[in-house]
Order: C-alpha cells, then structure tokens, then sequence
C-alpha cells in the first residue's frame, strides 16, 4: 500500500512536471520566433510605426517610396520632418539599425489593404500580390483601428537564428531546471504526506492484526471525520461487537451449564435414592424426577427455539388468524391460574365499533408463534404480580399495527433492568428461584419471535405503576 502510494506520487509528479516542461518549451519557442520574425529582433516595429504616421498624415500611401530607403530605392528624405513622426530618420534609427533596406539584409515588401505590392525592396519596380499565406504571416498596418496596408519582412536572419538557438537552449535548460527542482520538492512533499496518510493505516492494521489474534480490547484513535476516521470508528464499533460478543457467549454459556446442572443434580440425588433403597420405588417418588426432566426439555427447547431465531432459520407457519379470538381464548386459559393466585385478569378489547370489520378479520401470521410470545408475557405477569393484584390485556388498531397490551400492577421493571430485560438468561430479580423465575429465555423468545413477523416488542413502565410489554405486528390481511 504504501509503496503503490509513494509510486502514485512519483507518477503524478513526473507527468506534471514534464507536461509543464514540454508545454512551457513550446511557448517559449514559439514567443521567441515571433519575436525575433516579428519586429523584436528585425525592427519592424519601429518601421510599422513610421508607416502608420505616414498614411495617417496623408491619408493614403502616395509617394511612400520617396520616404523610404530601400536597397534598390535611392536614398529617400526618410521621416525627419515633424510631420511624419518627430524626428525618427531610418538612416539614423538607434538600435544598430543603419537603414531599412539593410536590417540585417532582410527583403521588405510594402503592400496596401488588397494586397498589391507597393514597396520591394528586391525587386524594382514592384509588381504582384502578396498571397493569402503572405498577407498572414506579414504585420499589418493599422490607423484607427482599420488595416490598411501589410509589411511583409523575408530572410536576413542567419546569424541571428544561432542566436535563436542559443537563446531557445538557455530557456530549455532554466525550464528543466525549475521542473527538477519543482518535482524534487513535490517528492519530498509526497513522501511526507505518504506518511501522514498511511500513519493511520498502520496503526488500524496493527490493531486489526492483535484483534485477529485474540485480543479484543484493541482500539484506534479516531481524529476528524475523513474517511480514515469513519474507518476507524467502524473498526471501534466492530471490536465493541466482538467484545460485547465474546463476554455474551461466555455468559450464556456459564448460565446454560448452570441452569442444566440444578435439574440434574436433583434427578441424580433422586435417582442416587431410589437406587439405595432410601426412597421406595413409587409413582410419588418419580414425580421429583419428572419434573426435572420437563424443565431439561423445556430449556433445551427453548435454547433451540432461541437459536433458530436469532440464525434466521425460524420458519413460520402462516395462516389467517382472527387475534382478537386467539387473545381471548388464550386469556380464557390463564383465568383459572389466576384465580388461584387471587390475580384479576382483564382483557379491554379496543376494537370496537370504530375499528369496523378489524375485530373480526383475518391476518397472515403463525397463530402458534403468536401465542408463544403471548403466554410467556402473561407467565412473566402473573409470577411478579402480587395477590389481590391486577392484570390487564388491552387490544388496539392503531394505523397498520395490531397492538396487544400486557400491564400487570406489580412492582415494575428497575430502570437499570430496562436495557437487559430482553436478554438471555436475565433477571431483574437475582433472588427468586427457577421454579418460581422460569428459564429467563421467555422474554428473549418473545422479542424475537416478533420480530419474525416483523414487528416489534417493547418493555416500559406505566405511569399508573407497574410493567407494561406492548407486542405490535403489522396487518398484513
């Protein structure tokens, strides 16, 4: 990784400096030629200018030859007179510029805006056009803006084309030069942000590699809110869950081998005294035995049923199911169970007649599972309500969830309880017995179970006291 980044800087390094290079070289190539072809080295800037005063102050091109000295021409008055521009004489212009006709033997050709040559200075008399590729490459002389006539300066440039390429050398070296200089720099700033970059990523990986091997409490620190830091924090969240996973696992199971051995030393001790004559061998001497055996089978039922659940492998057997009945019939059955506990149980059908046809309708669901998540509330309810107590069972339609309600009036779940009552093996009372507190796998079925079907289970406390579970599902007819 690093290296492929450190490469990927040199990459991006050498293709900008040389692109700026080559593309720098080119200009100044091209600048160059024009300057020395177009008036900076041949000084037809200054004869331009001479021929724009002249047409501006005749107003047309008239008796130009007798101005210019020409090879070829004679010697012409030139522009001394202060009307055609103050002074500057082509036979006395600065610069090393003896004459026009001699500026570094160079062929001048004076046309107007047509074309038709008017000016040559190697050829007398003038006669011709220039062509379309002439009148492009000459200079073009305005007055106000509007072309009216062209320069056209040929040849004469031999001994300055050495120093054309002398000058075009020096300007390739100092642009290399700056490139090495200016991608040297760039290295070393690649090579720092390299480093920044990756410093990071080492240490995620060092983590990630001690996480591998066992040790789940390694942890990065997260800075900013780049992608880096979002990495890290999913590497956080990631290590928390396997933490979280881990200590879970060994708890779970510590409370299964605790929960197993109770059942089987009792059968054991029984079985031990039947076996020594202690207890004689009759259906009441059994029954201690079997009872064992039906809280093995109901825990390791469970645990399956929990399994299937949380894998996602829990199939549900659909069908159309009327809850409203199959929560009245399921209240019917706990009646009696309550009555001995002297528990009132109470069911407060909410669908009613703003319900319309959803009291008697019929929903896609496993009636069984169904049921499962609504007799393990109902158990929870009646062992932690006190006698003379109360229990109510409230039905609902509420926008596309169907709603049932267990609120029992006893002591209510304790505020630290709240998060871990729905997990395995949990009990907000340590002190009461297993007979008396179930396996602690009720209320982990039930969640799940809902779930399933898509719905939700939540635990809370009622104003009014007490525990409350609300089971929705969705209406799916």
């Amino acid at each position: 990784m690093r290296l492929r980044l450190i490469l990927s800087f040199v990459l991006i390094v050498l293709v900008s400096v040389s692109s700026l290079v080559l593309i720098a070289r080119a200009n100044t190539t091209t600048e160059v030629r024009s300057f020395m072809f177009h008036g900076g080295m041949t000084g037809t800037d200054s004869l331009v200018q001479l021929l724009q005063n002249y047409y501006q102050s005749t107003g047309s091109w008239a008796g130009v030859a007798d101005q210019l000295d020409f090879p070829g021409l004679g010697r012409g008055r030139g522009f001394g007179n202060s009307q055609f521009g103050g002074g500057m004489i082509p036979g006395n212009m600065p610069g090393n510029m003896p004459s026009m006709g001699g500026m570094m033997g160079q062929r001048l050709r004076l046309a107007d805006v047509v074309g038709n040559i008017l000016l040559d200075s190697q050829n007398q008399p003038p006669t011709g056009q220039l062509s379309y590729a002439e009148k492009k490459s000459a200079l073009p002389v305005e007055v106000d803006g509007q072309v009216v006539g062209y320069l056209l300066a040929e040849g004469g440039m031999g001994a300055n084309r050495i120093a054309e390429r002398f000058l075009l050398s020096r300007l390739s070296t100092a642009a290399i030069t700056a490139g090495l200089i200016a991608g040297g720099l760039a290295l070393l700033l690649g090579l720092f942000l390299t480093y920044s970059l990756m410093r990071p990523v080492r240490d995620l990986t060092r983590a990630a590699r001690r996480l591998g091997a066992g040790d789940l409490a390694q942890r990065v620190q997260v800075k900013g809110n780049d992608e880096m830091a979002v990495l890290g924090s999913a590497f956080n969240n990631m290590a928390d869950s396997l933490q979280q996973a881990q200590a879970s696992r060994r708890s779970m199971t510590a409370d299964i081998a605790h929960e197993l051995r109770n059942p089987l030393a009792v059968q054991r001790a029984n079985l031990e005294a039947l076996q020594d004559g202690v207890f004689p061998l009759t259906p009441q001497a059994l029954e201690p035995v079997l009872e064992q055996n039906l809280l093995l089978t109901r825990l390791v039922d469970d645990l399956r049923t929990l399994a299937l659940a949380e894998a996602g492998q829990l199939k549900l057997e659909r069908q159309p199911t009327d809850l409203a009945s199959l929560v009245e019939r399921l209240v019917e059955r706990f009646k009696p169970q309550a009555a001995r506990r002297q528990v009132t149980l109470r069911l407060e059908n909410g669908l009613s007649s703003d319900a319309g046809a959803g009291a008697s309708a019929l929903f896609d669901l496993d009636p069984l599972r169904v049921e499962q998540i609504l007799n393990n509330l109902l158990s929870n309810a009646l062992r932690f309500v006190p006698p003379t107590g109360e229990i109510v069972i409230g039905l609902a339609l509420i926008d596309t969830q169907f709603q049932v309600s267990v609120h029992d009036s006893g002591p209510g779940i304790p505020e630290d309880a709240l998060l871990h009552i729905f997990e395995r093996f949990y009990r907000a009372d340590r002190s009461r017995s297993r007979s008396e507190g179930g396996t602690g796998l009720g209320l982990a079925i039930a969640l799940h179970l809902a779930e399933v079907h898509g719905g939700t289970l939540v635990a809370a406390n009622h104003p009014q006291g007490g525990a409350l579970f609300t089971l929705s599902l969705p209406l799916k007819r």
